[in-house]
């Protein structure tokens, strides 16, 4: 009995998706918080902003939603989207639906994770942005990265 094995094509996805240049972690937040809609307040959602290497937006994925207080990021799928995107930067994004801006050590932690294995692929990760309804916290400005 013959198995047939998948094929894959490399290849462009073409869409509409905005090219907006990230220059700032205020042009990403601004750019990031059109994703979450009524929903900033609500559930802790993460999200993760694809860029090239003109630091310029070809896409985005959510990763994860989940509750009031927190939710699981699989550093697997950050990869995916990254890779099939040919990112060469990505930016990592949640919300507080608290509003305290205050990185948790779980923050932290999955950040240097994805870091340290998207490193190996040669793809960088620019930022991890917590967003709440306020304002924005990022943790590159603030030397946790």
């Amino acid at each position: 009995m013959e198995q047939t094995i998948p094929r894959y094509e490399l290849r462009k996805l073409q869409s509409d998706f905005p090219a907006v240049t990230i220059k700032s972690s205020e042009d990403a937040c601004d750019f990031i918080k059109q994703f979450y809609g009524d929903d900033m307040d609500i559930f802790e959602s993460s999200f993760v902003l694809l860029l090239n290497r003109a630091n310029t937006t070809i896409g985005y994925a959510k990763i994860s939603q989940g509750g009031l207080t927190g939710t699981v990021v699989d550093p697997r799928l950050v990869a995916k989207y990254a890779v099939e995107s040919l990112a060469v930067s990505i930016i990592l994004a949640h919300n507080h639906p608290s509003g305290n801006l205050k990185p948790s050590t779980q923050d932290i932690d999955l950040t240097r994770k994805v870091k340290e294995g998207l490193k190996l692929l040669d793809i960088e990760v620019f930022d991890h942005i917590i967003l709440t309804s306020a304002g924005h916290y990022s943790l590159l400005e603030n030397g946790l990265m």
